[in-house]
């Protein structure tokens, strides 16, 4: 498996956001957002290390929280191991993903965290999964412009979403945009800003 990095800080966004975490971050992406804030982890070429590895890792970080990120962490071929290593450990674990990959394999170990891509990345999801979102699961749209709040409105109309669904500002731009539509609209989402981009941690 490609490690670009394995850290703790505080977890920033998602239903787990406040928590201290241990982030398992993976080397390799299928996508190139335009607001990538991990580049580097965008090629696969990280440390090689065994599942067993990454765990004994994560243990001697004395963290019970568990993020696996990257880079796009499903694209890792042996992820189910290392999910099941460290969920019959007794971690809680949640997985980052670009939504282009299907997560099914994992759920049984980690709750998914699914960034349905806005216009303005440049990307694409498949909005096919959504329908495998559970309600211990979540959905997370980045906004930076107009577009994309329509897009995230219009993607909500048109797919039922079990879990919790988030929406956040591209970091930098203004927020105000997104909570005045929410309220206007009385969606059911929640505003969520990137709690470790303001105080200042990776």
């Amino acid at each position: 498996m490609k490690i670009a990095e394995i850290f703790s800080s505080i977890q920033g966004e998602g239903s787990s956001s406040g928590y201290p975490t241990v982030f398992i971050r993976f080397a390799g992406c299928n996508l190139r957002c335009r607001y990538c804030d991990t580049p580097a982890a965008q090629n696969d070429c990280g440390t090689e290390m065994d599942p067993g590895s990454i765990a004994e890792e994560v243990k001697r970080t004395g963290v019970t929280h568990v993020c696996v990120t990257g880079g796009e962490p499903l694209l890792q071929n042996d992820l189910p191991a290392l999910l099941k290593i460290l969920h019959d450990t007794g971690y809680e674990i949640s997985i980052e993903t670009n939504g282009t990959v299907d997560f099914r394999s994992c759920q049984d170990y980690a709750t998914i965290c699914m960034d349905v891509k806005c216009p303005s990345s440049g990307e694409k999801s498949d909005l096919n999964l959504l329908k495998w979102i559970r309600p211990e699961d979540s959905v997370k749209y980045v906004i930076g412009t107009d577009e994309d709040i329509r897009y995230a409105h219009e993607t909500l109309k048109q797919n039922a979403v079990r879990g919790t669904i988030f929406w956040s500002p591209v970091f930098g731009t203004d927020p105000m945009n997104i909570v005045s539509f929410i309220l206007d609209q009385n969606l059911p989402v929640r505003f969520q800003l990137q709690l470790h981009k303001i105080i200042g941690v990776q």
